[in-house]
């Protein structure tokens, strides 16, 4: 049998000093995808599919339902969770930064089967999320005025979204690149209105602090009362941030198109754990903080019984400023708000793109076809005209979800696999460009903990039975299933033996392009620093 060094030691010599004309003749990837992103931009990619509407809307639901002390639990131990999961995808990805990110990986090292359930599965999970944020476009320009055309809005932004995607892949990288600077620069203003409001820097001068943590009190009661009714507060905001935190799956998917891979993504995966708590655990103890969770504005917004129901009054800051009489800030975090919810249905765009059938590229790289396609999803978004913009929102939200749970699933079944394969092939993980520590034990805590969320987040629907909340929890669950079922059946797939998985694949095509390249990697700021024309003296290496 030929073993992983034989066939990396085999392959074709490239040149140690090429220029970059050499790249015309080098493969970018298997795939025909062009690697035109920068750190920069892949970096700001990833935050954008990072921040969405859940952070300063729907983040509300789980303050609600359980409290700032449940919520800052339930934040914070989901960010520890997908943590494990990101060390592991960390590991795969960085190795083989391959077109179809961890779906490609999961039908290459598990099963045919198993990858196209995930393809699918990815596919509807990002497809369904363009309609969902242009809902929440429209959700937060009613902010302003209620007599905005839904229709128009909904046109608009899909006409924009799909320029952006047919253009070529760097010019949709710099478009996302300043869309994420907005996000970012809005977090920025929600901590110091937060901080400063908190000490008393408000229009009634009142340093309230962490007294919503007293009155009414750190924990919500759910369906039951006394402890039991508390823990399933608890619940209820573990749900609502499986729901908001993400950030994986966008750096796996972006890897087959940036400079410098093995550089550029493993700078990004690594990036995802001080997101996770600069982004959700200091953004869920924010909330918290300004706003307390039995708000009489805030409870019969989300349970769409106030007159302003479906406003962008629902996201939890803007009814704190408009309770301390903040007149100005508001509309600023409208705007930016604006920005970062279509900035989101953006990246879901981009990472929707995925049907094998469809991955026929134009010269400029761009696979057209799947984009047109992944369009017609946003033609979803015109269903608000009938049910209203909440009532859209709830139901994308949960089958959102699902979809979600699904993919971390999938990264930590895949990485279970390759840490056998490797072990089986008696290769070592530590001369990889990125080793996971504690594994596999960190990809099997987090597949228990992903499917604990999957089978019991929907339990509500039980009590009382309602057919119709069910299927809205459970439908994609139920579909994975069947579609593995069913490819397998027809395909005859088998799942891959660990002494025949190929753990080469494309890693030489990968090699000789960043061989090929003859700019070296650069650090973010240092790119950045170039952008406004600033020049430094030394780069970095592809050590640093």
């Amino acid at each position: 049998m030929t073993t992983v060094k034989d066939e990396l030691d085999n392959k074709e010599p490239v040149d140690d000093h090429p220029t970059e004309g050499n790249l015309s003749t080098i493969t970018h990837n298997g795939d025909h995808l062009q690697r035109r992103l920068g750190i920069r931009q892949i970096q700001l990619l990833a935050i954008g599919g990072t921040i969405g509407t859940a952070l300063f809307i729907n983040i509300g639901n789980g303050l609600k339902d359980g409290g700032p002390l449940s919520l800052l639990l339930g934040w914070s131990l989901y960010s520890g969770l997908l943590g494990l999961i990101n060390n592991g995808i960390t590991e795969m990805t960085v190795l083989h930064p391959v077109a179809g990110g961890f779906v490609r990986l999961a039908g290459k090292w598990v099963d045919d089967a198993f990858g196209f359930m995930a393809g699918w599965n990815f596919f509807f999970y990002e497809a369904l999320g363009i309609p969902f944020e242009i809902t929440a476009v429209n959700i937060v320009l009613s902010f302003w005025r209620d007599d905005i055309p839904t229709a128009a809005v909904c046109s608009a932004c899909i006409v924009i979204y799909l320029i952006l995607n047919v253009l070529t892949v760097k010019i949709y990288g710099e478009a996302e690149f300043w869309l994420s600077g907005g996000k970012v620069a809005m977090i920025v203003i929600l901590y110091s209105f937060t901080f400063v409001t908190m000490v008393g820097g408000n229009p009634q001068h009142d340093a309230y602090g962490f007294r919503y943590w007293q009155v009414p009190g750190p924990m919500a009661e759910g369906i039951s009362a006394g402890t039991f009714g508390r823990f399933q507060g608890f619940l209820s905001a573990l749900w609502s941030a499986s729901f908001g935190i993400v950030g994986p799956e966008f750096v796996s998917m972006a890897a087959a198109e940036a400079k410098h891979p093995r550089v550029y993504v493993k700078s990004a995966f690594k990036t995802i754990y001080w997101r996770f708590f600069l982004f959700f655990i200091l953004g869920a103890l924010c909330v918290g903080i300004v706003i307390p969770y039995d708000d009489p504005t805030l409870v019969a917004i989300l349970s769409g019984d106030d007159a302003n129901a479906g406003t962008a009054a629902a996201s939890p800051y803007i009814i704190a400023m408009g309770n301390m009489g903040i007149l100005i800030l508001p509309h600023i975090i409208n705007a930016l708000l604006v920005t970062t919810v279509f900035s989101a249905g953006n990246t879901y765009m981009y990472c929707a793109t995925a049907p094998a059938f469809l991955t026929k590229c134009t010269k400029q790289g761009v696979p057209v076809f799947c984009v047109l396609v992944t369009t017609c999803f946003a033609f979803l978004s015109f269903l608000q005209l009938n049910d209203g913009s909440a009532e859209a929102l709830t139901i994308l939200t949960s089958l959102i979800t699902a979809g979600g749970l699904i993919n971390y699933i999938t990264m930590s079944v895949t990485y279970i696999f390759f840490h056998r394969a490797c072990r089986a092939q008696g290769v070592d993980r530590r001369t990889f460009p990125y080793y996971g520590r504690f594994q596999p034990y960190c990809a099997w805590v987090g597949l228990f903990g992903e499917c604990l969320i999957l089978f019991f987040y929907g339990y509500s629907s039980f009590t009382p039975w309602d057919v119709s909340t069910f299927f809205s929890y459970y439908t994609i669950a139920i579909i994975a299933p069947v579609l593995f079922t069913m490819w397998k059946i027809v395909k005859r797939t088998k799942v891959v033996n660990p002494l025949e998985a190929d753990l080469v694949w494309e890693r030489p095509i990968t090699d000789a392009f960043e061989a090929a390249l003859s700019s070296r990697p650069v650090g973010f700021w240092t790119e950045m620093g170039r952008m406004v024309g600033f020049q430094r003296k030394t780069v970095h290496t592809g050590a640093e």
